[in-house]
């Protein structure tokens, strides 16, 4: 059998670790393993009439290919947001342009999903592991619906894919931000002020909730929950009079939004929508500084939440979903994702993650009046409470 595997989205740790995994559990089972480079578009701009495409955009992998990755963050095979059944027509590979239909024709997006196929076979690729958040993985289910077999890993530092309560990378995120927070009180303390640290996580406030929560923030600001700055202005206050080091440290999701606002966006949608998000804690600090009179740190952890080497957690579970899914493949069993559900190893269907929306549990873990985390139970709920 000849399995290809490629990363999709943003990179975090865990991926280099996932990939020797799945090689060498394949290579000792007899099986080929071709690594497509920068995610779909690896399948995207192959040109099978031109070798000349080939390097750029797959490899074959064996054991000494893979033999040091796992020693390193971010994926070897790197990575693109590309979408190959939505793609502009200025992005389209010159070799599949129509010239009689120029790219200012009646279509803003084209699929090129049969192209992908057939570069599938091309390449001989019996089965496919796609790891990736909830856009990658929706074109792997696309591929799937298509009768291509797919087995899926979910990644991603937001740890937002729906059917899972772990993604690869959300814990070394979490690490790395509490980390982070903590050296920043040296500077925060030593000038008396108030920090807000923004931290990545999209439209899902979990990095934000859970680091305020180990780290023992004041505030945490989440994306679920729209806030008035001039109450977080009164709280804040009141934490840095009760500090004896007279400071204050806020955290808040880069999805966030002010009450009555709209989140931070800017720059062009990428193949599956979005925009860039960024800067909601600078315009927070800003009101905080004009409101309070209290000089303002702020500082957006943003890519190092996800930069370097992944923590322990992150490399289990990479490598114990990369066996997972090789298992599955030599099964025969397709059209899965792996996933941990209440602190177990299973498999859902992929359609799983096109068919809900993961988000913090308000009700649950939020006070929504004190802009912080609220606890009190944790009997029964997975390890990061999601």
């Amino acid at each position: 059998m000849k399995i290809g595997i490629l990363t999709g989205g943003g990179d975090v740790p865990g991926l280099n670790p996932c990939i020797k995994a799945a090689v060498d559990r394949a290579v000792d089972e007899g099986h080929e393993v071709i690594g497509i480079r920068r995610g779909w578009a690896g399948l995207l701009y192959l040109n099978p009439d031109d070798p000349e495409t080939y390097d750029a955009c797959f490899m074959k992998l064996d054991k000494n290919k893979v033999r040091t990755i796992d020693r390193t963050g971010g994926t070897f095979l790197h990575t693109s947001r590309t979408n190959p059944a939505k793609v502009k027509p200025k992005d389209a590979p010159a070799f599949l342009r129509d010239p009689e239909r120029p790219e200012s024709a009646d279509k803003s997006t084209l699929d090129f999903t049969p192209h992908v196929l057939r570069n599938l076979e091309f390449l001989g690729i019996d089965r496919l592991i796609p790891i990736g958040g909830d856009d990658t993985l929706s074109f792997g289910e696309r591929l799937h619906s298509e009768g291509f077999p797919v087995v899926a890993i979910p990644k991603t530092m937001d740890n937002d894919v729906y059917g899972t309560d772990y993604c690869i990378g959300f814990g070394t995120a979490v690490t790395r931000s509490v980390q982070f927070i903590h050296q920043l009180r040296t500077s925060t303390g030593s000038h008396e002020r108030i920090a807000v640290i923004e931290l990545f996580g999209r439209n899902s406030g979990e990095t934000s909730l859970i680091s305020s929560y180990l780290a023992s923030v004041d505030r945490a600001i989440i994306s679920e929950v729209p806030f008035d700055v001039e109450k977080l202005a009164k709280l804040v206050m009141q934490d840095k009079r009760a500090n004896p080091s007279n400071y204050a440290m806020v955290t808040i999701s880069e999805g966030a939004h002010f009450l009555g606002g709209q989140v931070v966006e800017y720059g062009e949608a990428d193949a599956y929508g979005h925009r860039k998000l960024g800067g909601i804690g600078q315009l927070t600090g800003e009101a905080l500084k004009k409101l309070t009179g209290e000089d303002i740190i702020y500082q957006q952890v943003s890519y190092l939440m996800r930069s370097g080497a992944p923590d322990a957690l992150d490399l289990m579970v990479g490598v114990n979903y990369a066996n997972l899914a090789v298992s599955l493949i030599t099964s025969g069993v397709s059209g899965r994702m792996v996933a941990l559900r209440d602190g177990t190893y299973t498999h859902i269907p992929m359609s799983t993650v096109t068919s809900g929306i993961k988000r913090v549990d308000v009700s649950e873990l939020y006070d929504v009046n004190e802009y912080r985390p609220k606890v009190r139970h944790v009997l029964g709920k997975p390890m990061f409470l999601y």
